[in-house]
């Protein structure tokens, strides 16, 4: 991305945010946005442009953050994520990018591989890999089939989400 020159979206959170960021900034990378709730970001390692997005919830809770994270994926041509397999903030981006048809590339940690994501059938596959308990509670609060369901991220979604975890939620 960088030998590339590629522009990088990049929300301001702790942790995986923060560490690309670090990356970002020990390489010198300057074609770089932040994007922030209200215009305060959390972390600007590098102190980048930001894009100031903003909620009408009062509560910085998840709904309020998810708000610049829909931002970004929706300005966004594809995704790069480093995700751990347990973080909903990192799901919930995965799932609104691919709402969005768009291709990701996921980092899962707990195998330290790469994983190319391009539709619901291979988001299942990759949460297969998760513990199945965190999954039910992903489904439960983010409704990740009625999500992908919605949004026709592939035509033959009742094979791909047969697996209970993943049934939408009445």
């Amino acid at each position: 991305m960088i030998a590339k020159g590629f522009e990088v979206l990049i929300g301001d959170a702790n942790g995986a945010d923060k560490a690309m960021q670090k990356y970002l900034a020990d390489k010198g990378y300057k074609n770089v946005i932040v994007f922030c709730m209200g215009g305060t970001c959390r972390n600007n390692i590098g102190n980048w442009q930001i894009k100031a997005v903003t909620s009408n919830r009062n509560k910085k809770d998840f709904g309020y953050f998810s708000t610049k994270d829909k931002e970004m994926s929706d300005q966004s041509d594809y995704g790069f994520m480093l995700w751990d397999g347990r973080s909903k903030g990192t799901l919930n981006n995965i799932i609104n990018l691919l709402q969005g048809n768009k291709y990701l590339l996921i980092y899962f940690s707990p195998s330290k591989k790469f994983f190319t994501v391009k539709n619901a059938s291979q988001l299942e596959n990759l949460l297969h890999k998760c513990d199945p308990i965190t999954v039910k509670q992903f489904n439960h609060t983010l409704h990740i089939a009625e999500r992908l369901i919605a949004a026709n991220t592939q035509r033959q979604l009742n094979l791909a989400l047969s697996d209970k975890t993943l049934q939408p939620t009445r």
